[in-house]
């Protein structure tokens, strides 16, 4: 009698789980439908619980000349969530003694004007630094198109106004996360590339991701778009300006082993992910929101570690509830199409999967 009852149990709790999941899935293809059209550019949406997918799908088209209709497994700009690599690179670095988050960057960059020796990598990290930050500069378009080396760019905005003592404000900046890609060069002795491909990519087996390039030839890469009156082509711009702060290139499959990585402390140990996902303060003492790499923010009461990326032509969002497991992320071809509502209602609907 037990083991009937307890199949009879088993099979009661597979039919609701499996109900869910045909509910939510319904749900979800209908929340992206109203974004994502079939005949415009499109995106690919995955969720996971732990390392378990509850749901990956393509939606639209990767080109538009082409008519080629996108594959989940199709590669994207992922634009700012490359500060997730970087933070975790400066922190797999710090375990390593090689660098520490209280660092003044002048210790690295010498030749930073005087301001740089009250700001450190931990301000970096936060987007509490008062840098400016080089994507607002106005003469930012004379070098859109060049190919420059990091102490080129840096040298582009290092002479600029301060915007606030650092720590007194947070302000997210691309600028910070430029520098932090140019001290890694200094401390490992790699370029930025071949740090993250070698220390990050390889281990994790992210066979798909890797820093992106207009001259290689990237099977399966989405092409990106903006709509003015119509869909137009992204506009280009040289790879060494999002640097360190925007230019890697990933899939959904990737970004998941990613997270499952970050879980399991593959990368780093436990006491430094429970610095990267820290609510930081400003010097008075008032949180902000961010920790390194990522926003620390509340989602339906939940925690939630998420960040979004945005580079011409392409948008990505991803949310990760730690105390539900529960991962969703969005990667989008065109810059009129933002995932980041999507795969923020996504979660909600997930969360208590």
């Amino acid at each position: 009698m037990r083991t009937v009852t307890s199949l009879f149990l088993i099979a009661f709790l597979a039919f609701q789980t499996n109900s869910y999941s045909q509910v939510a899935t319904s749900k979800i293809d209908s929340i992206i439908g109203q974004t994502f059209k079939e005949n415009e550019p499109g995106g690919v949406f995955l969720v996971a619980k732990g390392e378990e997918i509850l749901y990956r799908k393509a939606f639209g088209k990767a080109n538009l000349e082409l008519e080629v209709a996108m594959q989940p497994d199709f590669i994207f700009e992922i634009g700012s969530m490359t500060k997730q690599f970087t933070a975790v690179a400066i922190a797999m670095l710090q375990e390593q003694g090689k660098l520490d988050f209280e660092d003044e960057i002048v210790k690295y960059i010498p030749d930073y004007p005087t301001q740089g020796n009250k700001i450190t990598i931990h301000h970096l990290l936060t987007h509490t630094s008062g840098i400016k930050d080089f994507t607002k500069i106005k003469t930012i378009n004379e070098i859109a198109k060049k190919d420059l080396s990091p102490q080129e760019l840096i040298a582009f905005f290092k002479e600029e106004p301060m915007d606030f003592k650092p720590g007194e404000m947070y302000k997210y900046n691309n600028s910070g996360y430029v520098i932090l890609g140019s001290i890694i060069e200094i401390v490992s002795d790699q370029s930025y590339a071949e740090f993250i491909e070698e220390t990050i990519f390889k281990p994790l087996k992210m066979i798909s991701s890797s820093y992106a390039s207009h001259k290689k030839v990237i099977k399966k890469r989405a092409s990106g778009y903006h709509l003015k009156e119509e869909f137009v082509n992204n506009t280009f711009i040289s790879f060494s300006l999002p640097y360190a702060s925007g230019s890697l290139l990933s899939t959904v499959d990737d970004l998941l082993k990613w997270q499952i990585a970050l879980e399991a402390n593959t990368l780093v140990q436990q006491k430094t992910k429970e610095m990267i996902f820290k609510n930081y303060t400003l010097n008075n003492g008032e949180e902000i929101g961010y920790g390194y790499g990522w926003h620390i923010t509340k989602r339906d009461e939940s925690l939630s570690y998420e960040h979004g990326g945005s580079i011409f032509g392409f948008k990505s969002m991803a949310v990760y509830l730690p105390d539900e497991k529960i991962y969703v992320i969005g990667l989008s071809n065109c810059d009129c199409h933002s995932p980041t509502n999507i795969v923020k209602d996504v979660a909600s609907i997930y969360k208590d999967y």
